[in-house]
């Protein structure tokens, strides 16, 4: 993978975009939204490059699809915020590329940054090799910078903790052009499991939450092995493997049908509600006792 000295400007895809009310999950964006406007981001920087998320579709390909994600949040925005997403390659191979996405409020301050490594999958499900053109653009624009997004540690504290899973078939409004499982429902169905899991708990993410929004996505490190089809039935696995004041690590397996199409580590954490991360109280934590 080639990477060069920084020499092209970051791709202003999202410009003091105002936070609205449809993206919220409580007071604070939800984590879906995150990868939706990274989903947006990726259209821009493809149309930069003169290769286009229509051109994919129109020859039946699957464009910039996620091959590894990695994402790690230091603020969530809430409705009073503006956001925007600079976007800058970090390497280029025969298929692939590396994205670098950073996400800022309306004072420059942090607000999540995520490296994606996309291929455009073809009609026979195989990568297709970027067009010479395109794969020279991106060489042409790569910087060079190697920040740490997701997860510190993917290893677990050597606790005893539950193991859970719940399962979704992929329906039609969980579905993007390409007749498959929409890139931001992923987390949802992570989510949906952990709540589900709360409640057989004897609790609920509702009565858990109040002036501290538990169990937001904070640093999560994803894999996607395989494509999630329409009309699939979706299963996802858990398996805590850390408890800690500041996040809870969570083995994630989604698998589609029995084949395995993601793996990964997640970090929940806790937020206020102005977005800013807190400690989880005592009573967030006590449903992961054995």
């Amino acid at each position: 993978m080639v990477v060069l000295d920084e020499r092209w400007s970051p791709v202003q895809a999202i410009t003091s975009h105002r936070v609205q009310f449809g993206e919220l999950a409580g007071p604070l964006v939800h984590g879906a939204t995150v990868f939706d406007w990274q989903l947006i981001a990726t259209q821009q920087v493809a149309a930069a490059v003169e290769y286009s998320f229509r051109n994919i579709l129109d020859d039946d390909g699957i464009p910039f699809a996620p091959v590894a994600v990695s994402t790690s949040v230091e603020r969530y925005p809430t409705i009073e915020d503006r956001v925007d997403v600079e976007v800058v390659p970090l390497g280029v191979g025969n298929s692939s590329v590396e994205l670098l996405y950073q996400m800022t409020d309306a004072e420059g301050d942090p607000l999540a940054s995520a490296r994606m490594v996309h291929v455009t999958i073809g009609p026979d499900g195989n990568a297709l090799p970027l067009p010479d053109r395109v794969h020279a653009e991106f060489t042409n624009r790569l910087v060079d910078r190697d920040p740490t997004v997701g997860p510190e540690t993917a290893s677990a504290d050597g606790g005893t903790y539950p193991r859970f899973e719940s399962s979704v078939p992929i329906r039609s409004p969980h579905i993007e052009g390409a007749e498959l499982a929409y890139f931001e429902e992923y987390p949802r169905f992570a989510g949906i499991a952990l709540e589900e899991f709360l409640n057989e708990r004897g609790t609920s993410l509702k009565k858990l939450s109040g002036e501290k929004q538990p169990f937001r996505l904070r640093d999560w490190r994803w894999e996607h092995k395989a494509p999630v089809p329409f009309e699939s039935t979706l299963r996802v696995e858990c398996n805590v493997i850390g408890i800690e004041h500041e996040s809870v690590r969570i083995e994630h397996t989604l698998l589609a049908d029995g084949r395995v199409g993601i793996e990964g580590v997640t970090e929940y954490g806790c937020f206020d509600r102005s977005g800013a991360a807190v400690p989880f109280d005592d009573r967030m934590l006590t449903p992961f006792d054995t």
